[in-house]
């Protein structure tokens, strides 16, 4: 497998919850190229509980959005002809994030998101996400990411 596209984000762009390698109290997911496939592996801590022994589905959802826009921008980079860790890439923001819940999801197992690309134009790049735990799917969804506005940058 391939670097993370979120260790190539620019430095005052990585705070996210789900994503932000600045964000010491989030998820730091790891958005990564398998094949023609996006993957991403999360193992939730116990405060990620909804009931006992079972993830909170804010999680999951969480999951799949940054899954998507980490995955938008690994799609755009590619286009642009670039690899992740070859500059630094476009960031997206979600427009549209959907998540089906499938099957209740244990604890204790690592969450497995994978991505493929369904769409993609110069501004948005659309991502089908599958989440599994021990190769059961959990989750699905769709995630519609656009380059990010320029009024969303930090002023300084």
């Amino acid at each position: 497998m391939s670097a993370a596209i979120q260790d190539s984000y620019a430095e005052e762009l990585s705070h996210c919850y789900g994503c932000g390698a600045n964000n010491p109290d989030g998820m730091q997911l790891k958005t990564r190229w398998d094949g023609d496939e996006t993957v991403t592996e999360y193992l939730p801590r116990p405060e990620h509980t909804a009931i006992p022994g079972y993830v909170h589905g804010g999680i999951l959802a969480s999951l799949v959005d940054c899954h998507g826009t980490g995955s938008a921008a690994a799609a755009a980079h590619r286009a642009n002809g670039h690899e992740i860790g070859d500059g630094t890439p476009p960031r997206f923001v979600t427009a549209s994030l959907q998540v089906d819940f499938r099957k209740p999801t244990p604890q204790g197992s690592p969450l497995v998101a994978r991505g493929r690309i369904a769409e993609q134009t110069d501004r948005k790049v659309v991502t089908d996400v599958s989440v599994t735990v021990d190769g059961v799917e959990v989750a699905t969804g769709r995630v519609v990411a656009v380059r990010m506005p320029d009024g969303m940058r930090p002023k300084g």
